[in-house]
């Protein structure tokens, strides 16, 4: 039955395609009726859609290209388009036609003649094809020119002497004001003469700003065409990083002459406005549908744009991997390169490159080099948790690379590196012998960067050394065993032991490793390996591989001296033992960056054939005059709902409503919520209000009422300026930006610790205390434990208008009097600053830590408008003190700040400014000082505990010193390190303390069990597992110490 099915199936498939057929579409076409040969045409081109031969009836069809049927005649050009390079010589028989047709009143009767007639690959009409491509050159139709574009690419790959006749060509096209011709020309452009940018400099402006109304693939190749340009054209915007240091303290005594001097030398970076103009007119094509063009305008951006302005396309590109996983491919080789140089701008949306378990094995590897290069301290903890998730899948390539992922965190974050180091080794149980395999390589590797603190893994994998069996992880753990055999001189010299029995049954990689072992016992411990390392030399010698006969003979030689060779053999400790340096583990896209982002050599990592490099910027622009043209059209407005074009508004640019809809709706609303916020100050939210808004002067009627409008109105337009900020041009003078920011503190007003009449009677406690917080002489007076009950008392009672805390805060157990310097008296120029931390929960925002701050005037004069000013880095929360007015000479006064350091100990940079200078401070919180003490159960310490195992806990054996050993010793030193609360415990030798980070709120325990005489073991359990490092290393020092 099956022969039979077969055999009739054949037997339909010669009948289909039989001659026959191809003679009935032969007599359709040489009949007399024109409905029958435009059938016949579409059943041929049917066929060719379908991908079969049907190149035999060229000669009936090339009959009919004569035909006065328009239907007809496009059918016919399609067919030799087709077929026209197979069919060279009948195609030639019809030239005379196609002329003719180049002067058809259809335009695409012409256009298609055209290209048929490009088609024909004969060297012999040649010239036919450039009279004709110069006459399409200049038709009326665009659609012709736009073919006659796309013929100068044959023609030029036929015969490459007629390059300078097209040159002049594409020199008329690129005058071209059509928006369907601009992408060809292009394109044209870039095979014939991509070198020829002299025919871009006047038509510069002309393409930017028709880059818009292109079609798509057009959009891609200008951009592509115009990022090489640009290159050349002007310098590199990224210089300005560090130029702009306006703000930077002089010396105190620095002379007028020095001044002068550095202003001539440096001066600020001036964009070009056409740089600016081509960043303008590509940044709305960020919302093309079209993926290929918003890679393009990323590219262009990566290349191009200021380092603050590259940030804008990261929504864009993330927005593409919802695509097909081709698209998703692509996509994120390309976020990978961006990653590894600024981590910055794919950490807010780290969450989109999770993996998930439809995602094919070559997008897991790619997400998982992401997040690899996004690791940092801040987010390192949530990083490992999902790397725990992904060394239990089922692909086990993937779960190898997330191995290999763990260890690069281990190795550029050191704070990690010994909680990676425990969680791989409780990889080694693990019963997939891939995962084992892998965490024996990458443990090695880590091992080789700190050798002498893990002696116990390394015992550890001797002992796991039986149930391996992966060749790679044996071999590895061999090598540990001979690089570091000094340090394990018992068990090394045991497991060459095991090696010689099993030797000849061993892999090469494993041969090799034992001899090299065997080779390096000898020489460090040749009393009891000298027999055993003879015994495998002997074995070596006859094995079948000739690479251990190689590496056997070589051993022999220069380890085991004789009459010949007794020079080598001196050298021998120090060839085998010779201190190695420790690998670097980096990631395969480091140097991917040599590529232009978005090519196909990017993809291959290989230069691909017709690949043009982009140039280096030059350092001093050419000259730009070579732009200038006479301005037809303006600069039109991208209107996508519409599709067409829009009157600019002199107001308001369509590239300050790109991506910032919130800042509208602010501008919008500013009024009205300055409305609201007057309003309701009578309401039984005064009191949040006061505390959310960052300066709020206490007045009385309308006087608070507008003030509250102030703040509002000056909220809106500092958040309408940051939206609209990468969008501004960077040729604004130094004079306009001083002036403004002299102009912003002077209208800030001074609190005065005057009375609240806005605020409800059922507040009226936690007024009072907002109102201490303002008047300076009554918080001196203020003992620290009065200070540090209020706070917690209030903080409790405001927690459920702005969050609900599941654990319950109590006072600090210790408040360390000392201070730091903010700002020396000398360099503030007779203004001196310290600043201490209080240990008081901010009541402003929850994640801020309150930070006091002690300004005292040493002048002889009075200082006037202290505040702060500029605060780095970007985006950083800091709560103000208000604006001292005046400080008298001799006089002091402290102020308190709130600052959000987002549970990480980087610096809080900021400038303290007066009426006439700017001082640049920066405040460094201890890793304690983030912490805030909460009251906890022993029960429900142990319980959280149980949940903060694994990499989650970081512990520590130290020698304490004798006066520490006692219970009240040991709970001083800790609540000196760290802002914990103590927690009761039913053993004498435990003590346990518990607090929570103030931004994330993450439970972090600290336990404090006392072993034998001057010992103690310190366990630190937290997901924040850097913080827990750097607290676990604080307190060590801390209890070592007398």
């Amino acid at each position: 039955n099956t022969i039979s099915k077969s055999n009739s199936c054949i037997v339909h498939f010669l009948i289909s395609f039989s001659p026959s057929r191809n003679e009935d579409l032969k007599e359709m076409l040489e009949s007399n009726k024109e409905s029958l040969k435009l059938e016949a045409m579409k059943r041929v081109v049917g066929l060719i859609a379908k991908g079969k031969n049907a190149s035999e009836l060229f000669p009936a069809v090339v009959k009919n290209v004569a035909s006065k049927n328009i239907e007809l005649k496009k059918l016919v050009y399609v067919y030799l388009v087709r077929y026209a390079e197979e069919q060279q010589d009948l195609a030639l028989l019809s030239i005379s036609t196609f002329q003719r047709a180049l002067k058809d009143p259809n335009q695409l009767i012409r256009a298609s003649a055209l290209r048929v007639l490009s088609s024909i690959r004969v060297p012999i009409i040649v010239p036919i094809m450039m009279l004709a491509i110069k006459e399409a050159a200049s038709d009326m139709s665009p659609y012709v020119r736009k073919t006659s574009a796309h013929a100068i690419q044959k023609l030029y790959s036929l015969d490459q002497d007629q390059k300078e006749l097209l040159i002049e060509v594409i020199e008329k096209l690129l005058k071209d004001k059509s928006t369907l011709v601009a992408g060809s020309v292009v394109m044209a452009f870039e095979e014939v003469c991509p070198d020829r940018i002299d025919l871009i400099h006047k038509n510069y402006r002309k393409l930017c700003n028709l880059l818009v109304d292109v079609e798509e693939w057009g959009q891609v190749v200008i951009i592509s065409m115009l990022t090489r340009y640009a290159r050349t054209q002007f310098t590199s915007p990224w210089k300005e990083d560090g130029v702009f240091d306006e703000h930077n303290e002089r010396a105190f005594y620095e002379s007028d002459e020095e001044k002068t001097r550095d202003e001539t030398e440096a001066k600020p970076y001036m964009m070009d406005p056409d740089h600016r103009l081509l960043l303008r007119n590509t940044k709305p094509l960020l919302q093309s549908r079209n993926t290929a063009v918003v890679m393009s305008v990323a590219q262009l951006y990566w290349h191009l744009a200021p380092k603050n302005e590259v940030s804008i396309v990261t929504k864009s590109l993330v927005r593409l991997l919802r695509s097909h996983r081709e698209v998703q491919y692509i996509v994120l080789q390309n976020i990978a390169t961006m990653s590894i140089q600024r981590k910055g701008m794919f950490e807010p949306y780290m969450k989109s490159f999770y993996v998930r378990s439809t995602d094919a094995t070559h997008i897991k590897s790619l997400k998982l080099e992401i997040l690899t290069s996004l690791a940092n301290e801040a987010n390192i903890s949530t990083i490992l948790r999902e790397f725990q998730t992904y060394v239990k899948s089922q692909d086990k390539q993937f779960a190898a690379g997330t191995i290999q992922a763990i260890g690069r965190c281990a190795t550029n974050i050191s704070e990690v590196t010994d909680t990676c180091l425990n969680g791989l080794v409780l990889l080694l149980s693990n019963r997939d012998e891939t995962v084992v395999a892998e965490s024996v390589v990458v443990i090695r590797k880590l091992l080789q960067i700190q050798p002498t603190q893990h002696s116990d893994i390394i015992k550890h994998m001797a002992k796991l050394f039986d149930n391996i069996t992966v060749p790679m992880a044996r071999a590895s753990i061999l090598w540990l065993m001979g690089e570091y055999c000094e340090r394990v001189p018992k068990i090394a010299p045991d497991v060459l032991r095991k090696m010689a029995k099993s030797f000849t049954s061993e892999e090469d990689i494993v041969k090799l490793q034992t001899v090299n072992l065997a080779a390096k016992l000898y020489l460090t411990n040749s009393k009891q390996t000298k027999l055993l390392t003879q015994y495998i030399l002997n074995l070596g010698k006859y094995d079948q591989n000739y690479d251990i006969r190689d590496r056997t003979r070589f051993i022999r030689q220069l380890i085991v001296p004789n009459d010949k060779n007794g020079a080598l053999s001196k050298y021998a400790h120090r060839i085998l033992l010779a201190p190695k340096p420790a690998p670097v583990l980096e990631s395969a896209y480091k140097d991917r960056d040599r590529y232009q982002l978005g090519t196909l050599s990017h993809t291959i990592n290989t230069k691909a054939s017709g690949y043009l490099e982009l140039s280096d910027w030059p350092a001093v622009a050419p000259d730009q005059s070579v732009r200038n043209v006479e301005v037809i059209e303006p600069v039109k407005e991208w209107a996508p709902s519409l599709g067409k074009t829009v009157k600019s508004k002199p107001a308001k640019s369509s590239d300050d409503k790109f991506y910032s809809d919130s800042g509208e709706e602010e501008e919008k609303g500013s009024g009205s919520s300055s409305s609201e916020d007057g309003s309701s100050s009578s309401s039984s939210e005064g009191v949040l209000h006061i505390l959310q808004n960052e300066r709020v002067c206490p007045e009385s009627g309308s006087d608070a009422e507008s003030h509250v409008q102030k703040n509002s109105s000056q909220t809106s337009e500092e958040s309408d300026k940051s939206s609209s900020q990468s969008e501004k041009s960077s040729s604004e003078s130094d004079s306009e930006k001083k002036e403004r920011k002299t102009k912003t503190p002077l209208q800030k007003k001074t609190v005065k610790p005057t009375s609240w009449t806005y605020v409800t009677k059922q507040q009226h406690t936690k007024t009072i205390f907002v109102n201490v917080i303002n008047q300076h002489s009554v918080l001196q007076t203020f003992s620290y434990s009065h200070w540090s009950t209020l706070c917690v008392s209030l903080f409790t009672q405001l927690c459920p208008l702005s969050l609900a805390f599941p654990l319950q805060l109590s006072g600090p157990a210790f408040v360390p009097e000392k201070s730091h310097d903010l700002l020396h008296r000398m360099t503030g120029k007779g203004l001196s600053a310290q600043y201490q931390f209080p240990r008081q929960p901010c009541l402003y925002q929850p994640t801020m830590v309150s930070v006091q701050i002690s300004l005292t005037n040493t002048t002889d004069h009075p200082l006037e408008q202290i505040h702060i000013g500029d605060r780095s880095p970007t985006g950083l929360n800091i709560h103000c003190f208000n604006t001292i007015e005046c400080l008298e000479p001799e006089a002091s006064v402290t102020v308190f700040m709130g600052i959000d350091f987002n549970d990480s100990t980087q610096a809080a940079n900021f400038q303290l400014c007066t009426k006439e200078d700017h001082f640049s401070v920066s405040i460094q919180p201890a890793i304690g000082e983030l912490l805030l003490p909460i009251t906890m159960t022993e029960l429900d310490f142990r319980k959280e505990q149980g949940k903060l195992l694994g990499m989650n806990e970081s512990s520590a054996t130290i020698t304490m010193a004798a006066e520490n050993m006692t219970s009240q010793p040991i709970s001083r030193p800790v609540a000196t390190v760290a802002n914990l609360g103590m927690v009761p415990s039913s053993q004498d030798n435990v003590h346990r303390f518990a607090g929570k980070t103030a931004n994330s709120g993450a439970v972090v325990l600290v336990t404090v069990e006392l072993r034998g005489e001057s010992t103690a073991l310190i366990t630190i359990n937290t997901e924040k597992s850097v913080m827990g490092s750097m607290l676990l290393r604080d307190l060590k020092l801390a209890l070592a110490q007398a």
